[in-house]
């Protein structure tokens, strides 16, 4: 086993005995093979498309396969098998339809014609092989290596994009083509370092439009968010609990729960939702938040009175106290635990009824959320005039994913440290850190405002880019520093589209990407002064010095 595509890697190296997440070997391999898989499934699709054969389901797909490979996504070593089965059986009738054409074509790629075992201890094996062989087809340079792994796990995150916005009925043509074109370049041996530095970038510029895509989704939809107040605390009644991102997911959740007496309660990245107008106004029984970030998951979910249902990321190993009541969706699994299919939340809407749930109103408690872009921008005019009358001094970006590290408390430190005439954004879970601090105003601008889950940090991006136009300078000219949290893949793409935007100076934690060698980060901190954080006072010291 060799994984180091988050940020809790064994010893901030790599996990090689078991995942720091859960992931056992076995499933590991597996989603190497799967990888691997995909990767002959993109050199014959992106062969077809020369030829103008395009398989939507194909396309489709490949986005929820890799997506199925996050870190805490999918733990059931039966559903990877049904995956790399399903890829071949794509792989195959792509050619089919291609010899019709091309009677004399031929795919000289391995990959492309891979034949996978029958059993599944002889699956694994061939996923170890795939592994050691991609661990070695970089040879002895370990920086053409640490790029390699940049951009597997920078798809991974465009991937979880590209299947949110699927569901929303965004998709683009571009961003399925560049996952086989990248898929194809994995099989290379010839690219330089800056080869793979510019395929990198490449990944950043393909996820701006991945998160362009799930961004229209979302607010074509639903709405742009306006702010919102979202109780924390509970009320009397049945209970369901929505963890994950995907809005279309709970969508569905509340139409079906609707006069069933049902309160649903957000978890995690969910809590954006409450600002969406078409979700919060046509459906009164979404009623509130529980809970913090992901990693809490354990306890949180064990205290909760009801059902509780995973849309995506992020999964943790459930305890029996109450994996009986845990309901994934889409490429979330867990082995024996149960799966709903079809959109069809029956099994979870009867658990929910048959629990117990909040038995006693408690003392009322609300945070704000949905400060995206059309909000922030809303006041534009009020902002730049406190900035321009020195009232807002700094704007900083705190944001990203959360995590158990004793040393993510530097993120709470920072956000109480933040001087009382700046503004704080945040977004994705990483915000659990401080969301529920009452921070204040500037002139009745909340100095906190949450923009929403990671999945919009498209939407953070078009506030810095908004300010930058209406003070006709450059991103990087605004009184505005970086600092963010990762944690798995969603969190390398994004970084990646920040780099390829050419903005400058960011702040990385609580610790550097294991994948991610010395000279490389050299490089990424001399063209684009990539650091990683050091204290709260001294980073502080140094953005307000800007």
């Amino acid at each position: 086993m060799f994984c180091s595509q988050c940020e809790q890697t064994a010893k901030e190296d790599a996990c090689l005995v078991s995942g720091a997440c859960g992931k056992s070997p076995e499933v590991d391999a597996l989603q190497d093979l799967l990888t691997y898989t995909l990767r002959g499934l993109g050199q014959v699709a992106l062969a077809a498309r020369r030829y103008g054969i395009i398989n939507p389901e194909a396309d489709a797909f490949t986005a929820e396969a890799l997506f199925s490979t996050l870190t805490n996504v999918n733990f059931d070593a039966q559903r990877f098998v049904e995956y790399i089965y399903r890829s071949l059986e794509l792989r195959e009738t792509l050619k089919t339809q291609l010899l019709t054409i091309v009677p004399a074509i031929t795919f000289p790629e391995k990959a492309a014609n891979f034949i996978p075992a029958t059993t599944l201890e002889a699956l694994r094996q061939q996923g170890r092989d795939v592994e050691l062989e991609f661990i070695s087809s970089s040879g002895q340079n370990i920086d053409i290596f640490s790029l390699k792994l940049t951009v597997i796990y920078g798809l991974k995150g465009i991937s979880a994009y590209a299947y949110h916005a699927k569901v929303l009925g965004q998709e683009s043509t571009e961003v399925y083509t560049f996952f086989y074109e990248a898929l194809t370049q994995l099989e290379r041996n010839d690219l330089t370092l800056q080869d793979w530095v510019a395929l990198a970038l490449k990944v950043g510029e393909v996820n701006y439009k991945a998160m362009q895509l799930l961004d229209a989704g979302n607010t074509e939809t639903y709405g742009h968010p306006v702010p919102t107040p979202v109780p924390l605390n509970a009320r009397k009644g049945k209970a369901i609990l929505v963890s994950g991102h995907d809005l279309k997911d709970l969508e569905e959740l509340l139409k079906q729960t609707t006069g069933k007496g049902i309160d649903i309660y957000t978890h995690g990245e969910m809590l954006p939702a409450h600002g969406y107008p078409k979700l919060k106004e046509k459906y009164p029984h979404l009623y509130g938040h529980y809970g913090n970030a992901w990693q809490n998951q354990t306890t949180e979910f064990a205290a909760f009175p009801g059902a509780i249902v995973m849309t995506t990321n992020c999964l943790m190993p459930p305890r029996e106290t109450y994996k009986n009541r845990v309901f994934t969706l889409g490429p979330v699994g867990w082995p024996d635990m149960a799966h709903l299919e079809n959109n069809d939340f029956t099994p979870a809407i009867n658990k929910a009824l048959e629990m117990p749930g909040f038995t006693a109103d408690e003392t009322p408690r609300q945070v704000l959320t949905g400060f995206a872009r059309n909000a922030v921008l809303g006041v534009a005019p009020e902002v730049i005039k406190a900035v321009k009358e020195g009232d807002i001094r700094h704007f900083f970006l705190i944001g990203g994913c959360d995590g158990a590290k004793p040393t993510r408390n530097y993120y709470t430190e920072l956000a109480e440290k933040v001087p009382e005439d700046c503004v704080i954004l945040t977004l994705g879970c990483g915000k659990f850190r401080f969301f529920d601090k009452d921070l204040g105003d500037i002139h009745g601008i909340p100095r906190l405002l949450d923009v929403g889950q990671c999945n919009d940090a498209y939407s953070a991006v078009q506030i810095a880019l908004a300010l930058a136009n209406a003070f006709e300078v450059g991103v990087n000219d605004l009184p505005l520093s970086m600092i963010l949290s990762w944690y798995e893949q969603k969190a390398v793409s994004v970084l990646l589209t920040l780099l390829y935007l050419g903005i400058q100076n960011i702040r990385l934690g609580p610790t550097l990407p294991a994948f991610i060698t010395p000279n490389v980060f050299k490089l990424l901190s001399e063209n684009y002064g990539l650091k990683a954080i050091t204290t709260p006072d001294a980073d502080l010291a140094a953005c307000l010095a800007h």
